[in-house]
Formats: C-alpha cells, structure tokens, sequence
C-alpha cells in the first residue's frame, strides 16, 4: 500500500509513521511538507492508495484542500487536524474528503478510522454528527401513511438505498444501533446517519413511526439480527 502522509512537523509525522505501517502487510510512505510539496510528490510518483494530510499546512490559504480533493478524486483522502470546529470538518466533508480525525485521537483509533476509511466508508467525529444532519419533519397524527402515499403515487419504501432498506430491515427485526453496526461492520455514528435519511425519507418522526410505516406500506420479515 502507498500513503501519502502530509504534515509540515517532522515530529508529527514520525509519530504517525507506525501506525501507518499498521494498515497493511507492506507500507510504503512518501511524505511532504506542504500543499506544494505534496502536489510535487504526486506528480513525481505513482497515484497514492491513501492521502493523510495535514489541514491547515502551508498552502492551505490558496484553496489547495479542494484543489488536492479534485485532484485524487478516487484516492481516499483524509484529513489530520488539531481543530475539532464544525465548519472545518464541514468543508472537508463537502469539498469530498473520505475522513476526518483530530489530533487528539490515539494511534490505535486513527488506526481503526483508516481501516474504516479504506473499506469504503467514511469517517467523521461525531462532534459534527448534528452539523450533517437535516431535520426531521415529524409526519402528523391525523395524517394515515395511505394517505401519503397515494399523494406521492410511489411506494415509500421505493426512496431508501439498499444501505438504507438494510439497517431499516434491522430496525425492524428488533436490533439496536449498536447491533446494527456490528452486523454491518460499520460505525455507530453512520448507523445514526442512516436512520436519519430513513426518518426523512418515509415522513416518520422517530423509530417507532418508521417501524409502523414500513409494514403498512408492505414490508415483511426481515432477517433477525444475531
């Protein structure tokens, strides 16, 4: 596996070194400075398997995140940063960054994110969970599923994701979040994220109406959760 790690501390780096070399039998780092720097190694080298990178290194002010990002579009590219401010975390996240760990992570859970990172998914503190989330609109009372439906002339079950239809099939055989995640071998955080989109999606306010809306709208006997 090639890593491009990026930060402008030498001491940074070599502690972020063997943690790294923890994410595969065989590891080979090349490493820069700044946002120069790094877009210089990258035309000098091979594309990276993996990009952690310092935020706020110099360049940083020319736009070179997004520049970067665009560049290695389908590199995982992660950002390693001592600040924990939403609109930060934000930015990476819209700009398409695969991850997001501060600083005052230990080595052995910047581990664990990378591995996540790298399996597809993407990571980001849970300080932000609120910040990525679009309000809920609680469906109301007088307001039948049936009815809903026949005003949207589509299926509400139809609108989620095979992700989304997933977690929702273990909501519904009885399991937990943290169930859900584990059976999934995903992260707690993007389990919630999840039931968020499915709340929306099928009009429900909360675990229980969701539960309701997908039988009445034709959902049968999920898979328990073991």
């Amino acid at each position: 596996m090639l890593i491009l790690l990026a930060d402008d501390h030498e001491l940074v780096r070599a502690g972020i070194r063997p943690f790294l070399h923890e994410l595969a039998p065989v590891v080979e780092l090349i490493e820069a400075e700044s946002y120069q720097q790094a877009f210089s190694v990258l035309e000098k080298d091979r594309k990276p398997d993996l990009a952690v990178i310092d935020l706020r290194m110099p360049g940083y002010e020319d736009g070179a995140l997004q520049r970067f990002c665009s560049t290695l579009k389908d590199v995982p590219v992660v950002i390693l940063s001592g600040s924990t401010s939403h609109g930060d975390i934000l930015n990476a996240y819209a700009l398409g960054a695969a991850g997001y760990i501060p600083k005052t992570y230990s080595g052995p859970t910047m581990v664990h994110a990378l591995r996540f990172i790298i399996s597809g998914e993407r990571f980001f503190p849970a300080i932000a969970l609120d910040a990525f989330l679009e309000p809920v609109q609680p469906v109301a009372a007088a307001t039948p599923p049936a009815m809903i439906r026949t005003a949207q002339q589509e299926p509400l079950l139809s609108k989620l994701s095979q992700r989304e239809t997933e977690i929702l099939g273990l909501m519904i055989a009885g399991g937990t979040n943290k169930e859900i995640a584990r059976q999934l071998e995903v992260q707690e955080i993007t389990v919630k994220v999840h039931l968020r989109n499915i709340y929306r999606k099928l009009g429900a306010a909360n675990r229980a109406q969701a539960v309701r809306i997908a039988l009445e709208d034709g959902w049968r006997a999920p898979v328990p959760v073991s």
